[in-house]
């Protein structure tokens, strides 16, 4: 590739050296745009390939997402609230607000446990005989 030739600017006029720089401004400006929107083309395209890929590949993992699966059994409550029984802690993770209060009261964590109706028969059983 030439090198262009260039004139010498030292000995050009203002004048002449501002009208260089308009038309080379004009001319950067018409190639910035230009590049912006093929660069622009291309990123929609890009965009509308991936979003038909997003949503093909999406599809089958669609129940996945609605319903994780839980990674251990559910757990059941060991303790419940006297003053309103419904409502019950597991015993894992931090203890709710109204054990906290009552063990603060002086209350024991044996007295919330949760005692299964068939435990206690035979609990009752072997304290009669």
């Amino acid at each position: 590739m030439r090198k262009p030739i260039l004139p010498d600017f030292g000995s050009l006029q203002f004048d002449e050296l501002w009208l260089i720089h308009e038309e080379l401004t004009k001319i950067l400006s018409d190639r910035i745009i230009a590049e912006k929107r093929e660069l622009e083309s291309r990123l929609a395209k890009l965009n509308q390939v991936d979003v038909a890929g997003v949503l093909e590949t999406s599809a089958p993992h669609a129940a996945d997402e609605r319903a994780p699966r839980r990674k251990y059994p559910k757990v059941l409550p060991k303790y419940f609230n006297p003053q309103l029984p419904s409502e019950t802690w597991s015993g894992r993770g931090k203890q709710p607000r109204w054990l906290v209060a009552a063990l603060k009261s002086g209350h024991k964590l044996s007295e919330f446990e949760i005692v299964d109706p068939a435990r206690r028969k035979t609990e009752k059983d072997y304290s009669r005989g």
